[in-house]
């Protein structure tokens, strides 16, 4: 499976934004340079996903952006979702269509995509932004170790 930088900055900035944005929204700026992201690009993504209403946007000296559900309701599925359209297809054939009739590949091979397609769909809807995040949290703690005198 192919993931787009799209994507990717999508699931960066969402995993930033339920680690730094508990009380007060957070800024676009501070996103992309806490995570190396082009500004313009990062702007690009929150506007998408503010669109499929996975984050808010306040307006103002002290806004920014939300996520807009606990991070624990947003799956990995639902950004990617939001930023390259469904998923997945129905591949699996209809014998008898009016366009053509299914090749020898459709019919041997069809199921095996169709499972293929729904396991990765299951592995993308399981995994939320709260699971990436205690993640990121655990690797930040382990980059940076705390030394006590």
């Amino acid at each position: 499976m192919k993931v787009s930088k799209r994507v990717t900055y999508g699931i960066m900035a969402a995993v930033d934004l339920a680690i730094n944005a508990t009380e007060s929204p957070i800024q676009a700026r501070a996103i992309a340079k806490r995570q190396g992201i082009p500004i313009r690009f990062l702007e690009q993504v929150l506007h998408a996903l503010r669109h499929a209403d996975l984050v808010e946007s306040h307006r103002g000296a002290q806004g920014g952006y939300l996520l807009s559900r606990e991070s624990s309701r947003i799956s990995i599925a639902d950004i990617l979702e939001a930023l390259e359209g469904p998923l997945f297809h129905r591949t699996t054939l209809q014998l008898g269509t009016r366009d053509r009739l299914p090749t020898k590949p459709d019919l041997l091979l069809g199921e095996v995509w169709e499972q293929v397609q729904q396991a990765e769909r299951k592995v993308l809807e399981g995994i939320t932004v709260e699971q990436l995040a205690i993640q990121q949290r655990t690797f930040e703690a382990q980059r940076n170790p705390m030394y006590h005198i």
